[in-house]
């Protein structure tokens, strides 16, 4: 499906009495982090910041990083992990993961911090009634990196993920390493054999095997599973995704063991293939209590391509094995493995198989649930962050302006919604409607207008045409089968 060269950026609909409406968070490629309300006006740039992902606490508080490691020697490695004061003030901050002597650069502690992490007081990182993280005090559980070599998985050397739990005052409490729990995550022998050949290597420094590539990371909070007397569902267990495997686990916070696993593959239960394959997902979490959905997970499915299997056309060495050109969000009861709600590009009104990839983003991406029962998706590829109602109604959206030079794309990580009393420095903005644009009759200036046309012709024996059979040709007969 091709893409326009000229399309509205900014705010192009807003419903307010439909909308869960505050201001939204989000990165900025080579900007920093910005506030936006509603309409889309621009509250606030943390200039410099980088947001991977940024998040904003209660009061005005927002947490990011201050610098990446170069990328010759790291991948996506921040160095360290700060939380700001609306002024810009650093209250808290946190590096001391690992102390790095890169050729050429000053050698300094860095937190190599990536996709994630958690203050102490809510566990997912957005607003939930009842679920405040804490300003001024607290743990705080970060997602890292450490490279390691682990002969079950390949001889190459691997850059894993690492959980850590630090306290306010900066000391690593608890740790958990990917690596050590290979065995748990159930991976066939083909799927190993490609894995060990190529652990999704990356040339950067001497080389580095970026195998399983979680990218979130979030505690389950209470819930109504372990309410029910399911342990698996602690509400200090951590859920994590890993995008290069196709895998959501729950890791038991008291042993580190995986006590609950979705992937890699879905073709195992009836439960698993009816859910269908979940590509290069990403932001896999529990609904917080509080929330409609609570104890559901909610996952942005990538599609794109993932996964490690037998070699294919598509993927010639067995890496990225398993292919699908649009995405999902969907909602999962995590007891009876089953899927409660969903988006995709059927529910955005687009026909299937033809512009499916209308609703697309093949890397970064999230979704959060709103109190009202809405949902923000952010479509992270194409800078598109937009609120759907349960009833997949497109009730706002946001485009973003902003493109990168290095990588000219106006992606967006991640994006989350607070409400209006997170942000006491600003008065509460009036909420006006944003209407819909008609795109068959909008013009830029100096277009001929719609239907602007010289004469109309009426040619005798032509009966008109058929649409459906239209799109029936179109497809090749596709359409009318998934019909």
């Amino acid at each position: 499906m091709g893409h326009p060269t000229i399309y509205p950026t900014g705010v192009t609909v807003y419903n307010p009495d439909k909308c869960f409406s505050g201001y939204t968070i989000l990165p900025v490629k080579e900007h920093g982090i910005l506030l936006i309300d509603m309409h889309g006006k621009e509250i606030r740039l943390w200039k410099g910041m980088h947001g991977f992902p940024p998040k904003m606490l209660p009061g005005g508080y927002v947490l990011g990083s201050r610098g990446q490691r170069n990328g010759k020697y790291g991948f996506q490695d921040q160095m360290d992990v700060v939380q700001l004061d609306w002024d810009g003030n650093v209250v808290w901050e946190f590096d001391q993961v690992e102390f790095i002597e890169d050729p050429g650069e000053e050698p300094r502690w860095m937190a190599r911090q990536h996709h994630d992490y958690q203050r102490e007081g809510n566990p997912v990182g957005y607003y939930a009634p009842g679920l405040d993280p804490k300003v001024d005090s607290g743990n705080t559980m970060i997602l890292c990196h450490r490279n390691l070599h682990n002969k079950k998985i390949s001889d190459k050397e691997l850059v894993d993920d690492l959980i850590v739990e630090v306290n306010w005052d900066g000391e690593i409490i608890w740790e958990w390493q990917c690596s050590d729990h290979f065995d748990e995550l159930g991976f066939r022998e083909a799927s190993r054999n490609a894995l060990s050949r190529d652990p999704n290597f990356r040339p950067i420094g001497k080389g580095m095997g970026d195998w399983m590539h979680i990218n979130s990371m979030s505690l389950l909070g209470p819930n109504k599973w372990y309410d029910a007397g399911d342990k698996r569902f602690h509400p200090d267990n951590i859920i994590v995704d890993g995008r290069e495997t196709n895998i959501m686990m729950i890791i038991e916070k008291a042993t580190g063991k995986i006590v609950w696993k979705l992937g890699p593959d879905y073709d195992r239960t009836p439960e698993e293939k009816a859910i269908g394959w979940i590509i290069g997902m990403h932001h896999a979490h529990m609904i917080p209590r509080g929330l409609p959905g609570e104890g559901n997970i909610l996952v942005y499915d990538n599609g794109g391509w993932a996964g490690y299997d037998n070699p294919n056309p598509g993927a010639p060495k067995g890496v990225k094995a398993a292919l699908r050109d649009y995405s999902r969000v969907l909602e999962i009861d995590p007891v009876a493995m089953k899927i409660v709600w969903q988006y995709t590009p059927a529910d955005a009104g687009f026909l299937f198989p033809m512009d499916s990839s209308r609703f697309y983003s093949p890397f970064v991406s999230g979704a959060q649930r709103l109190p009202n029962g809405n949902t923000l998706i952010c479509e992270g590829s194409d800078g598109r962050i937009f609120e759907v109602t349960r009833e997949h109604e497109l009730v706002w959206e946001y485009i973003s302006p902003y493109k990168g030079t290095a990588l000219p794309l106006n992606m967006v990580y991640r994006a989350y919604r607070v409400p209006y009393e997170w942000v006491p420095q600003e008065p509460k903005p009036e909420e006006t409607p944003i209407l819909p644009l008609d795109v068959k009759t909008f013009r830029v200036p100096g277009a001929a207008a719609f239907g602007d046309r010289k004469a109309e012709i009426e040619i005798p024996g032509c009966s008109g045409f058929s649409s459906a059979n239209a799109l029936c040709v179109a497809a090749e007969g596709e359409f009318a089968e998934e019909d």
